[in-house]
């Protein structure tokens, strides 16, 4: 995998298409990454001492590798250039 912990990546697919977003956690054996405010899940928490109000807390959930494309810095644009295409 050659998206690493604090890198700028542009998302493909889903519904949070186009957003760009830092790498905050990477899952290497299941192939997925977690994004900063991209793919946010409620969580259902049961009232605890910790947490005595409970109640629904939104986190990022982690999004599939294949979903994602690094931001290189020097273009500021994701991934592939497009090349010209050849008259015919």
């Amino acid at each position: 995998m050659k998206i690493r912990t604090g890198d700028v990546v542009k998302v493909l697919c889903g519904d949070d298409r186009g957003k760009e977003a830092n790498v905050i956690r990477t899952l290497p054996q299941r192939d997925r990454v977690v994004l900063e405010g991209v793919n946010l899940v409620h969580k259902h928490m049961r009232k605890t001492k910790d947490n005595p109000k409970g109640g629904r807390v939104q986190k990022e959930a982690p999004i599939h590798v294949s979903n994602v494309r690094l931001v290189t810095p020097r273009e500021e644009v994701a991934g592939k250039k497009k090349g010209k295409k050849a008259k015919s």
